[in-house]
């Protein structure tokens, strides 16, 4: 069961397990299996199964989700670790004072899944992350929002140089001018026009709230609401020929 990377395998197992157990114990039972009987889990170690079902289950969900294949899922990727970042520390908060053996074990193990999710996310950055950034902006429904979210949840201004609205915004810009039009003799790209502010979705890390805007019950491959937007216009205002082809 303790295989590294292999959570969902982990959690498969103590589903199955859980949902046998009665079967499982009348099994024991019988007289034939009796010296079996000490090796059944008792009720409060079912109750250690019960919880750390309740921490796998949405890593389970996401990287599910995440390996659709019918249609695009990239620009999703900042979005899935924020919604990851806040479902651990909702579970550290929970755990932080308890003093049960086990649930201080609980703690630690989510504690170091989250800097090892940290250690992965560290990575997105202006010089390193370009892909997940460029997919963001790229994406109709999110452009800058996100980050300018992330910003006024930090109480930065989007319009600083530290800001991550600025800096992922010239990355990208610089990105394109260097890496695209160069090289197709088109026009500078001009700067990003600002988003509404009206339009904003919530960033779990930003907010430090669970704020998902996807069903984690529907694991199906239709995704045509995120392609054919109702609400999207034929071209976008602010950027030239060369970053619209």
């Amino acid at each position: 069961m303790d295989v590294k990377a292999r959570w969902n395998s982990t959690l498969e197992l103590l589903e199955r397990a859980y949902r046998l157990r009665e079967f499982t114990r009348e099994w024991l039972q019988n007289p034939k299996y009796a010296e079996y009987w000490p090796l059944f889990t008792t009720q409060d170690e079912w109750t250690i199964v019960k919880y750390v079902m309740e921490v796998l289950r949405p890593f389970r969900y996401w990287t599910l989700w995440m390996s659709k294949t019918h249609t695009v899922t990239l620009h999703h990727v900042i979005t899935v670790y924020n919604d990851m970042f806040d479902h651990m520390d909702g579970v550290m908060r929970a755990l932080a004072k308890k003093k049960t053996q086990w649930k201080e074990d609980l703690f630690f193990a989510v504690k170091l899944a989250r800097q090892k999710l940290s250690k992965y996310y560290a990575e997105v950055t202006p010089t390193t992350g370009m892909l997940l950034i460029s997919a963001q902006i790229l994406d109709p429904f999110r452009k800058l929002r996100w980050f300018r979210k992330w910003d006024k949840g930090m109480d930065i201004n989007p319009e600083d140089e530290i800001s991550y609205t600025t800096q992922y915004q010239e990355a990208f810009l610089k990105y394109v001018e260097n890496e695209y039009c160069a090289k197709h003799r088109r026009a500078q790209v001009n700067k990003l026009e600002t988003v509404p502010s009206s339009n904003l979705v919530p960033s779990a890390m930003a907010s430090g709230s669970y704020q998902s805007s996807f069903d984690p019950y529907d694991l199906s491959s239709n995704d045509e609401e995120y392609l054919t937007p109702n609400n999207v216009p034929e071209t976008t205002p602010g950027r030239s020929d060369c970053a619209a082809h």
